[in-house]
């Protein structure tokens, strides 16, 4: 290949890397146009299809796999040699997108970024906040980078790695009449008020796949409300609209204030 087009791969691997060429142009600081250009080149040089275009995502053609490897073995060659003649490492400045559903993004997160931006300082973090399946959207759109999320999904275009533990929990005020057992059964549940994250939501998606797994659907409960926020499903249980189901993560605060006891199910 001509060494100008050093660029056209740069932006192949990222496009490749990142499913999408609005999230490589993002990543490299440039316009999609000038992605989708650089990488029409690339295929005119090659005389073959990289990518399949559907739906707003970018898929590898079979081209297009085997071309990754060497793409990236280039783009990093040329990266060490560049620090090797300037005896300078060159500092990773890119803006990474990142979804995240509300209990990672407002319990895991701000944490995790603490560490990465001591370790990424160049690196501009734009972080959306919204429930899981928005999240799942957005990272097969290629609106985000990665994704945050308590739900997995069964699509083709994504993949998915663990990286915390989590636990969905019963909680209840002080003066509530479980607040000294520490465990309920699924039929004693069912006849109290429950409030519930909407649909959409990791805590209800785990929810509903507990349920799913001892013959049990959210319609046998007596679901008093639904919703949207967990601050707000916390004030209901305080205010005595009910017990609730939610996150650990979200309820350690109160629950080490002593607001709040938890139960298993």
């Amino acid at each position: 290949m001509k060494p100008k087009l050093l660029p056209h791969l740069e932006a192949f691997a990222a496009a490749a890397e990142l499913g999408s060429f609005t999230a490589a142009a993002r990543s490299m600081g440039l316009t999609q146009a000038a992605v989708s250009q650089r990488i029409h080149a690339l295929e005119r040089e090659v005389d073959v299809s990289l990518f399949r275009r559907e739906g707003g995502h970018a898929y590898l053609t079979e081209a297009g796999h085997r071309l990754v490897p060497f793409a990236q073995k280039i783009v990093d060659l040329h990266q060490q040699a560049r620090e090797e003649v300037t005896g300078k490492q060159s500092p990773i400045a890119a803006e990474l997108a990142v979804a995240a559903s509300s209990i990672p993004g407002e319990h895991l997160l701000p944490a995790l970024l603490a560490v990465f931006r001591q370790k990424y300082p160049h690196i501009q973090v734009r972080v959306s906040v919204t429930d899981s399946q928005a999240v799942l959207r957005d990272v097969e759109r290629g609106k985000a980078n990665l994704g945050l999320t308590g739900q997995e999904s069964e699509s083709k275009h994504l993949q998915f790695r663990p990286f915390a533990r989590d636990e969905i929990v019963l909680i209840v005020t002080p003066e509530d009449r479980w607040a000294r057992r520490k465990n309920v059964s699924i039929e004693q549940l069912c006849k109290r008020p429950v409030i519930l994250r909407e649909t959409g939501s990791g805590s209800r998606w785990c929810l509903e796949q507990g349920l799913h797994r001892i013959g049990k659907r959210v319609s046998d409960l007596n679901v008093a409300v639904e919703v949207g926020s967990n601050e707000a499903i916390k004030e209901a249980v305080l205010q005595g609209m009910g017990v609730a189901i939610l996150s650990s993560h979200a309820i350690q605060k109160e629950q080490l204030g002593g607001q709040l006891h938890t139960l298993r199910v």
